[in-house]
């Protein structure tokens, strides 16, 4: 939905500054000289403005320009006061310019949304392989990508979420030809087990065998851990499932047709438990073919050359990386050559603006050359790819490893998370007064917060450890401490019982507490904007946290429902209002729900 443009305090300042200063300069002023930030807590003022850019213009040392400007800004009747430190200029805005720009969210409930950018942005996520199912660390692919879909969503941009399902290979081999051998026709219906797991167990048996063999070999043949590495019969077996998958042999697509069908099952149970989805779903059986045929025609190029063992690469050196494999010797795909042939694909299909990736660190090198070959071949467009390259998350063990089966599964992690939520708030009494219906739902709504913003309040960009039982905390820097917040605004106004508040166009004077919080609701649709500039859902979970500690310091502080003065009394319910939709949005772009009892 479109909406108007925000102006926020900051853009109505330098506007202010722009007019009075070019009227006292004489000349036009441009918005780029002006650079306001926010005043540090030590001096007083809302905003600083520097000196500096004025000093050429009034040709006299920037401390005096600050002289001049703080006698210029000082006529505008928005400004309270200023004073100058050096070549800083601190304003100080009237009370009454914070009261106005409370009544600008209050009938907005799309508040923070930004204008139309005309935009299109196609951001791909989740990106699992079918041979094991969603652990903690897809998790944080899936909610780190979810909510910047959000977050750009929210900035005005079109945005079209994907995932690439990587459904064949030789690791999809690996479990099959694991099932084969030890599965004796065993199902999820038979075994009464969740498709993905059951598929990924077979994995792990096929590593722990294919390791078996290895030693096996080295022991008993005298070969080297490279040979035994590749004459491991069960490597062998899974080298040929592939050949065979890629020759469209029938017993082998039926049987990873039957597999992957467990898989998706399973899958789309855990995505709709994280409350995440896609608007297209590409499936790398599909666009490898598309791949191996841009392979060929950049053979016939010159961009690609053949070794003697028929595996095909191309040479990176030149633009600082190395030679890069596209085909192996016995003609079978490796990912880049699937991801070529997605990237045309989708862009013959949306002509996006921008490609977003969300794919883990580890995979910096590859996007890396996938730019510089798509650039290779001639797509300009190729420099519309991103990467929005995450840290790796880590528990209090150390790493995760599918192979061997030490992961967190992401469906044993919501079910404990929803255990620990509804222990912490039988403990503490926040269901108390609810039906058995409401707390589940209430529960439900805590274990999925806390998950969420546990994960989201750190920087995509680090590494991170990722320990339940400090995520569901009422008084920490928690989803739980927020969504309560929360609950206890939507009690106040409740109590209340009327919204008369919400169509008053101005308020009297707010007190210095009020106007911090006015301050801290003003900031957030810029900081939608940031978050949408950086890909950094972090930044709208600081926003909000900040503003929900300090409204329970306000409420602690302040009479709401028993303040005597009406006016202050209509302020303060506003305020509460503004406060209380401000974390319902902001937390919505976490891709988390928030109560109105708790």
């Amino acid at each position: 939905m479109e909406t108007g443009k925000i102006t926020d305090a900051k853009s109505i300042i330098k506007s202010g500054i722009a007019g009075a200063l070019g009227k006292f300069y004489g000349v036009e002023i441009d918005d780029s000289m002006i650079q306001i930030y926010k005043t540090r807590r030590d001096f007083e003022g809302d905003y600083t403005l520097f000196a500096f850019p004025f000093a050429k213009i009034s040709k006299k040392s920037p401390e005096q320009a600050a002289i001049d400007i703080s006698g210029a800004l000082s006529e505008l009747n928005i400004v309270d006061s200023v004073n100058t430190v050096k070549a800083f200029v601190n304003i100080k805005m009237k009370a009454s310019f914070w009261a106005e720009r409370l009544t600008v969210g209050l009938n907005d409930a799309n508040f923070g949304q930004l204008p139309r950018s005309g935009q299109r942005i196609m951001l791909e996520y989740s990106s699992p392989n079918t041979n094991k199912p969603l652990h903690l660390g897809h998790i944080r692919n899936n909610l780190l990508g979810w909510s910047v879909a959000k977050i750009l969503e929210a900035c005005g941009h079109e945005v079209i979420k994907v995932n690439l399902v990587n459904d064949r290979g030789i690791h999809i081999c690996k479990s099959m030809v694991a099932w084969q051998q030890f599965g004796a026709g065993e199902t999820p219906q038979s075994s009464g087990k969740k498709g993905d797991h059951l598929v990924g167990e077979y994995y792990v048996k096929f590593d722990r065998e294919y390791k078996a063999q290895q030693k096996s070999l080295i022991e008993n043949s005298g070969v080297t851990e490279a040979e035994a590495a590749v004459e491991a019969p069960i490597f062998a077996a899974a080298r040929e499932m592939l050949r065979k998958w890629e020759a469209g042999d029938e017993a082998t697509v039926a049987l990873w047709k039957t597999m992957n069908g467990w898989v998706y099952e399973g899958f789309d149970a855990t995505y709709r438990r994280l409350g995440v989805a896609f608007d297209k779903i590409y499936y790398e059986s599909d666009t490898w073919i598309l791949g191996k045929k841009i392979v060929e025609e950049g053979l016939s190029k010159g961009i690609f050359y053949r070794k003697d063992d028929s595996s095909v690469w191309i040479d990176l050196t030149a633009d600082g990386l190395d030679a890069k494999l596209l085909l192996r010797s016995d003609g079978t795909t490796v990912y880049m050559t699937q991801d070529l042939g997605t990237a045309e694909q989708r862009y013959e299909e949306y002509g996006f603006d921008k490609l977003i990736y969300v794919v883990g660190n580890e995979q910096n090198y590859h996007f890396q050359a996938l730019r510089l070959i798509l650039n290779k071949l001639g797509h300009r467009w190729a420099e519309a790819i991103y990467h929005l390259s995450y840290g790796m998350v880590e528990l209090p063990e150390g790493k995760m490893k599918s192979r061997e089966g030490t992961v967190v599964d992401a469906d044993d992690l919501i079910a404990e998370m929803q255990k620990t939520a509804r222990e912490v708030s039988d403990e503490l009494g926040k269901l108390n007064e609810m039906s058995e219906t409401e707390a589940a739902a209430t529960v439900d709504m805590i274990a999925l917060g806390a998950l969420k913003y546990y994960i989201l309040k750190v920087d995509p960009k680090k590494t991170m450890l990722f320990d339940p039982k400090e995520s569901i905390d009422f008084n920490g820097n928690t989803a739980s401490f927020i969504q309560y917040t929360h609950a206890r605004i939507c009690s106040v106004l409740r109590k209340h019982g009327s919204n008369g508040f919400l169509g008053s166009n101005s308020f009297v004077k707010p007190s210095k507490k009020e106007i911090e919080l006015i301050k801290l609701i003003e900031v957030f649709p810029e900081t939608v904007r940031m978050a949408g500039d950086n890909l950094s859902p972090a930044l709208i979970a600081n926003c909000v946290y900040e503003l929900a500690k300090e409204y329970n310091q306000f409420y602690h502080d302040y009479p709401i429902l028993k303040e005597e003065n009406a006016a202050i009394k209509n302020l303060r319910l506003a305020l509460s209002y503004q406060v209380a939709l401000t974390i319902k949005n902001g937390m919505a772009l976490l891709g988390i729900d928030v109560p109105e009892k708790m």
